[in-house]
């Protein structure tokens, strides 16, 4: 059995993302079989690996938001002429019927990343975590985590496509996860996936025949975008998880 880096055996364990691991180990939080550990250090997959409570205690004070992404929006870093969702969060775009019992700080925007983009011409649920474990937990290879769509199409569907968007269909070169696909009404698809290539879903309506008009995520996980108004956002409650 051979060593591994310590940041990466955390993050496989889901304690924290890798960036965040070299942070707590440099910071002295961390340690494996009761020693603490030094930054670059190597250690046996069979070891114990603990965080010391400052660590837990800046875990535990990260916050993730919720936003529906309205259209013209780039999820993201910031592009010429376009605004990011980030850009979104202040007090008064905050929910009104947010139940997350805190109050909005301006450092609650620093440091969120995305964690599932959506497009600029897509709306709909998007999220934002200064938590690395969520980031990773969501967007992952190995993510299990659902994503659902409503997908408002036109043009005639080919042949087997419907059968086609479920599996079978190739982007880059490389197979696409089996997916949950099926028509919602005549003119609307509900997708459900667990991967999420650069604009996946309209690529994969193009190949069966299919031109997206319009495409809103409503789910991620175990938490759906509910009534959460377009533009506005809201905290990922203690009670929720994806």
């Amino acid at each position: 059995m051979e060593k591994v880096r310590i940041s990466k055996l955390m993050s496989e364990r889901g304690l924290c993302s890798r960036r965040e691991a070299d942070d707590y180990i440099e910071r002295g939080w961390v340690r494996v079989d009761g020693e603490v550990a030094a930054l670059g250090e190597r250690a046996f997959p069979s070891q114990e690996i603990t965080l010391e409570r400052a660590a837990q205690t800046r875990q535990t004070a990260r916050v993730t938001i919720l936003i529906h992404k309205p259209m013209g929006i780039v999820s993201g870093q910031a592009e010429k002429g376009y605004t990011p969702a980030v850009a979104l969060i202040d007090a008064k775009s905050r929910s009104a019927t947010d139940r997350a019992k805190m109050r909005f700080e301006p450092a609650h925007r620093q440091g969120l990343a995305v964690a599932g983009r959506l497009d600029i011409d897509s709306t709909g649920l998007l999220v934002l975590t200064q938590d690395g474990r969520i980031a990773k937990h969501l967007i992952g290879e190995t993510s299990p985590v659902e994503k659902e769509y409503l997908v408002r199409v036109s043009g005639q569907l080919k042949a087997e496509g419907l059968a086609l968007l479920n599996h079978g269909l190739t982007l880059d070169d490389k197979p696409l996860k089996p997916a949950k696909v099926r028509w919602q009404n005549s003119d609307q698809l509900q997708f459900v996936l667990q991967e999420g290539r650069k604009r996946q879903i309209r690529r994969m309506c193009e190949l069966v025949g299919l031109k997206v008009v319009g495409l809103k995520r409503v789910r991620i996980g175990r938490v759906g975008l509910g009534d959460l108004p377009v533009g506005q956002w809201r905290y990922l409650r203690d009670d929720e998880q994806f």
